[in-house]
Formats: C-alpha cells, sequence, structure tokens
C-alpha cells in the first residue's frame, strides 16, 4: 500500500505530498499540528493518517486509493490560507477536511467556497455554519449548545447566577457571546463578565472581581488551550468554593494533566470518547466509540482524545460521501455530505440537512465532571 511518496519540510511546514502517477483520491487537509493548539491539531492528523491507511488497505474507495495531502498551519490563520490555496492551486484535491481552530477555519473556508470544494471543519463555533455555506460543514458540537448543555445542568442544580471568565481567542470570544445570547432562555443571570488574553499567565484578578461580585453562583470559563487550565489553578489557589464549568475546547486528558488537582470538581460537556468504558453496551455510540478508541490507542500507544474524534466522524463522512456520489465532482460530493442523516459517530449521530450542516442536538453532549483526576458522567 502506497500512501505517500514524499515528506519535504519547508518553511517549518511538514507537506505529504501523493505521487502523481498514482490512480487516487486526494483529500487535503490543513492542522495546527504544532503551536498553542498542537492538543487538537496532532490527534486529528494521527487519526486522519491512521483512517486513511486503514481505507487503502481494504481498497480504497470505489477501488481507488486515497492520497492525504497535508499542511501544518502552526494556529496562523494567515499561513493556513496560503496553504489552503495552495491544496486548491497546486495540490488539485477534491475534498478538504481541516481547520482545527475556529481562526483557521473561517480563515480558508472563503478559498474552498471560491473552489467548490467541500470542506468539513473539526472547529468549534456556530459561525462556522450559522448562516449555512454550501461548501462548509463541522463535526464538533457547537460553542452554542456548549452553553445550553452548561446551562441546563445549572438548571438541575438549582443554579442561576453566573460569572463569565472567557478566552479572547476566537473560540473563547464566540462562546461568549452565544452563553449571553441564551443565558435568558434558561432563566440565567451573568452577573460578572470577565475575559482574558492568550498569553495571560495569570487571571487571579478576573477571578477575585468574579468572586467578590454578590449573588454568584458558579462560574463558566469559555476557552481553550492553557488558558482554562491556568483558570483552574488561580480558581482553586483563591479558595473559591463555587461550581466552574469548562467548555468542551479542553475536553481532553492534557487539560487534566495541565489543570492537576485543581480540575477535580471541574463540569464540562464533552463527547462519548472521553468515557468509553461507562457507556452501556445498548448505548448507540458503544460499538463506534469503543472500535475507534482501541484502534487509536493501539495504533500510537497513547489516549485517544475528543478532538481526533472529530476528525474521525469527518473523514467517513467525507468518504461515505465520495463512494455516494461516485465521482470526484465538487458538487456531488457536496450533495452527499449534506444527505447525510442517521449516521452514529463518535461525536454524537448526524442529521445534517440543507438548513444544518452540523447535524448534531444536544443529546450528542455528555455532561461530564472530573473527579479524582479522570472524567465521570454526570447522570
Amino acid at each position: 500500500m502506497r500512501l505517500f511518496s514524499k515528506t519535504v519540510v519547508a518553511g517549518g511546514l511538514l507537506l505529504l505530498a501523493a505521487d502523481p502517477a498514482l490512480a487516487e483520491i486526494r483529500i487535503g487537509s490543513v492542522l495546527s499540528v504544532t503551536g498553542p493548539a498542537s492538543f487538537l491539531g496532532d490527534p486529528e492528523l494521527k487519526t486522519l493518517e491512521m483512517l486513511v491507511e486503514e481505507v487503502n488497505a481494504a481498497g480504497g474507495i470505489n477501488g481507488e486509493e486515497i492520497a492525504l495531502i497535508h499542511y501544518d498551519d502552526g494556529g496562523d490563520a494567515n499561513q493556513a490560507r496560503t496553504l489552503a490555496t495552495r491544496l486548491v492551486e497546486d495540490d488539485e484535491v477534491i475534498a478538504v477536511i481541516g481547520g482545527s481552530t475556529t481562526g483557521v477555519t473561517l480563515a480558508v473556508a472563503p478559498v474552498f467556497e471560491e473552489a467548490g470544494i467541500p470542506f468539513i471543519s473539526l472547529a468549534g463555533a456556530v459561525s462556522i455554519i450559522n448562516p449555512v455555506n454550501p461548501w462548509v460543514f463541522k463535526t464538533p458540537h457547537t460553542d452554542r449548545m456548549a452553553c445550553e448543555k452548561i446551562f441546563t445542568d445549572l438548571n438541575a442544580r438549582g443554579l442561576s447566577q453566573i460569572g463569565l471568565i472567557s478566552g479572547q481567542g476566537g473560540f473563547g470570544s464566540s462562546m461568549r457571546e452565544q452563553c449571553l445570547d441564551v443565558a435568558g432562555d434558561f432563566g440565567i443571570e451573568v452577573l460578572a463578565d470577565e475575559t482574558y488574553a492568550p498569553r495571560d499567565s495569570d487571571m487571579t484578578p478576573q477571578l477575585t472581581s468574579i468572586a467578590a461580585t454578590d449573588g454568584i453562583e458558579a462560574v463558566v470559563n469559555p476557552g481553550f488551550g492553557q488558558g482554562p487550565a491556568i483558570v483552574t489553578r488561580n480558581f482553586a489557589q483563591l479558595g473559591i468554593e463555587l461550581p466552574l464549568y469548562q467548555s468542551h475546547g479542553v475536553a481532553s486528558d492534557a487539560f487534566i494533566e495541565l489543570a492537576g488537582e485543581s480540575a477535580n470538581g471541574v463540569r464540562l460537556p464533552g463527547s462519548a470518547t472521553l468515557i468509553v468504558d461507562l457507556l452501556a453496551e445498548d448505548d448507540p455510540q458503544h460499538d463506534v466509540v469503543t472500535a475507534y478508541r482501541d484502534a487509536f490507542e493501539g495504533h500510537f500507544d497513547e489516549p485517544v482524545s475528543t478532538f481526533g474524534g472529530y476528525a474521525h466522524d469527518a473523514f467517513w463522512i467525507m468518504v461515505s460521501a465520495i463512494e455516494t456520489a461516485g465521482s470526484t465532482d465538487g458538487e456531488a460530493i457536496r450533495q452527499a455530505i449534506e444527505a447525510t442523516t442517521g449516521w452514529v459517530g463518535v461525536t454524537g449521530e448526524f442529521n445534517m440537512s440543507p438548513e444544518d450542516h452540523m447535524g448534531l442536538d444536544l443529546s450528542a453532549f455528555r455532561m461530564l465532571e472530573i473527579v479524582d483526576g479522570d472524567w465521570t458522567l454526570v447522570e
């Protein structure tokens, strides 16, 4: 099985280029494998490489091998746009999976839209699919859904007055806006609203301000990367005895490692990937999540992550669409992706339509709590 013919490192960017002499289906990828979002991009790329190898070993798509052409954007949106153009103009890919972050996704999406190339994003913001762009889809739950899941849990606990402390990056800013927008629907009152910059290393001033606000019953932290781990450690250091919620942007073992013992008690919405062994055998996701976990950990000897799961679902949705289309025509593939219904992945059950280019509902989220350094399911 020949997957890649050469590896070229240019300008710090890794290019896995396919041999043009092979009969192949070229799928492109732009991911943040290095840089501040590497905890997203690394498992995403590993998942794609593993699945491409699996499909090719089984005969490819309709008898043709997949050639994965990947570029590492390092988390730089401007660089990502340049690489997206290269995928279109030089590599002539027929479809793309990528966009580890919201900022990168929004930067590259217009390139693929203009070229008529189906693009499945692996980033979280609802703005990626709302309003609907005919050529852009996504597999992660949205930031708006994360707010709704958190607020539903707050309602169940009889809590309604919160403080927000949000990252100023693309994801954190977007989720903050979404939380503010839907708070009233759940009877949630935001009494404090603080933010922090991506490179901030101490959030005690913002947390002190929140803790001093009369009536605060819980704190919600929209954000991803190291920021939420710092917030969690500072939260414990200040001795704030309130429930702390994080977003699905930190739903990985790496967050627990960064936050240490301070992570205990933190709740966040996450995917079934993190609680494989807690799933009932008759859970619709049990078999697919277990198979992905076992394959990934057996292949790479490291824990599976939520983020790799987004790539898993994007890949199989894309492969199924190409098979259904029976061609490499962009419009045919786009229509097939859009017609995906009743498909159970590791992230949830996808039911897409012309009006919904994600296809997940709130049931795809599990409310998780970290207890003794591990994930538990909140019933």
